[in-house]
């Protein structure tokens, strides 16, 4: 006879007294992080109620089942306030897939090599920036695997966006209306370089303190659009500064105007173009600087159902998802989600900008990837207004794949849905194969991506 220690009922009340207590650190039978760095899997850190959604329902769910608004009251405690409408209300529907356990289908794999060389090496020096304990900037993966507090786990989400130290995303873009008509589409490509917190040993300073001539920088990341022709070449770059309390340079070309100009902080609260919902602010939910945010708290901590896993679509056209929900069933992306056995529920505001039209944000993190399924804004009144709501794979799936440069699968973001639940506005997009204009998503190329889009030079010929 197998006799449960832990059913749903104790899991629930160990998370919610984990909560009460304010106590951090992950895992039911074990610590998390300890168990997945040593063994590579975290399936021994939880009880069988926690790692397969049929037992966790009790049979009433299992995987390749779909969920839509007859069946989701089943899992209702498992999805938080933003998709429980979408599919009750707005016909969304999405389905189940496994949940994947094993850590290196979790990770970039030379972001997981620099998250376990670097474990116990990160700390917080006196202005709230994360050093080593030697006082010298992050050397490179996830800072805090093991994260005891809401500061931790910002950490952990804003010092690294892509877990790449460069990336290049192709996104096809879609813009609905409340009755879902798409007003408007757009394409564009997003870059990134990381310049502290360097994970690729072929990358310019890498182990060696920092990017060459950014040292004191985190980051650059510049946006450029390439269709429709009426904001082609309109273009976008933040300069990252390492010091968390700084504001980021945020500069923008305007091809009307042919000439780049300096944009102020607030307008990280604001569309990039005309209809959509995507505001710099809600970049890998943490957009800003972390320390221009505070009162970072854990509010709750429980199983949920994420789109962690097995989202990446190669057998389609251009990477593309089926489509779901609203008024003329194309609104949302028709998505996979699994069973995750724990996540961390973090709240901030947004200290640092007293005319921000968002109160506070709350973000689901797996507390196994230390990633987020979930990012919901809440308005100055403290009623929900958007959701930034992201799926994420290993980039491998029956034969397809894509290496890093050393053979092993890649993992990345597949596609996010923001839905303003206020207004009813959508927007969805997904990393493709490529974009209008001939671009193409990337990781790792090798390519000075500072110097042809990262400087105002090169925003003025993107613009031309």
């Amino acid at each position: 006879m197998h006799i449960r220690k832990y059913d749903f009922d104790s899991s629930r009340r160990f998370f919610m007294d984990k909560t009460a207590m304010g106590l951090g650190g992950a895992g039911v039978l074990t610590s998390l992080w300890s168990e997945m760095a040593e063994s590579g899997s975290a399936e021994k850190a939880y009880p069988e109620e926690l790692l397969s959604i049929e037992a966790y329902t009790k049979g009433q769910i299992k995987e390749g089942d779909v969920i839509d608004a007859d069946n989701i009251d089943i899992v209702q405690d498992l999805v938080d306030p933003m998709l429980y409408q979408e599919v009750k209300q707005d016909g969304r529907k999405f389905f189940i897939v496994g949940t994947d356990h094993d850590i290196e289908q979790m990770y970039p794999p030379f972001y997981l090599d620099s998250t376990l060389k670097n474990q116990g090496q990160a700390t917080f020096d006196a202005d709230g920036n994360v050093k080593t304990k030697d006082g010298q900037p992050w050397i490179g993966g996830t800072p805090f695997p093991d994260p005891q507090n809401g500061n931790e786990l910002i950490a952990n989400l804003s010092l690294s966006w892509g877990r790449h130290d460069q990336d290049i995303f192709a996104i096809p873009t879609f813009a609905l209306d409340r009755e879902g008509n798409v007003n408007y589409e757009y394409h564009f490509v997003w870059a990134q370089q990381q310049t502290q917190g360097l994970v690729h040993p072929d990358t310019p300073g890498y182990g060696a303190g920092g990017y060459p001539g950014h040292e004191d920088k985190i980051r650059l990341q510049s946006v450029w659009f390439t269709s429709p022709n009426d904001v082609k070449g309109t273009a976008f770059m933040n300069v990252w500064s390492y010091d968390q309390r700084e504001f980021p340079d945020l500069f923008g070309y305007l091809p009307a105007f042919k000439r780049v100009r300096r944009f102020p902080t607030n307008q990280r609260f604001e569309p990039l173009v005309a209809g959509i919902n995507l505001f710099l602010s809600d970049a890998w939910a943490a957009g800003d600087p972390m320390l221009t945010w505070g009162n970072f708290k854990i509010v709750g901590r429980g199983p949920f159902l994420g789109s962690m896993h097995r989202n990446w679509m190669p057998e389609n056209e251009n990477w593309a998802h089926p489509v779901v929900g609203g008024g003329q069933d194309t609104s949302y992306l028709y998505v996979g989600k699994s069973l995750l056995p724990e996540v961390l529920i973090l709240e901030g505001e947004p200290t640092g900008y007293p005319r921000a039209p968002v109160s506070k944000r709350r973000v689901y993190i797996d507390a196994r990837v230390l990633n987020y399924p979930q990012a919901i804004s809440f308005d100055r009144r403290g009623d929900i207004w958007k959701s930034f709501e992201p799926g994420f794979a290993q980039y491998k799936k029956g034969d397809y794949v894509k290496t890093a440069t050393d053979g092993r699968p890649e993992w990345s973001w597949n596609w996010v849905i923001s839905n303003d639940i206020q207004s009813g506005r959508i927007t969805r997009f997904h990393q493709a194969e490529t974009c209008k204009g001939g671009w193409k998503s990337d990781w790792d190329m090798g390519e000075d991506l500072i110097s042809n889009y990262m400087t105002q030079q090169a925003m003025r010929r993107l613009g031309t």
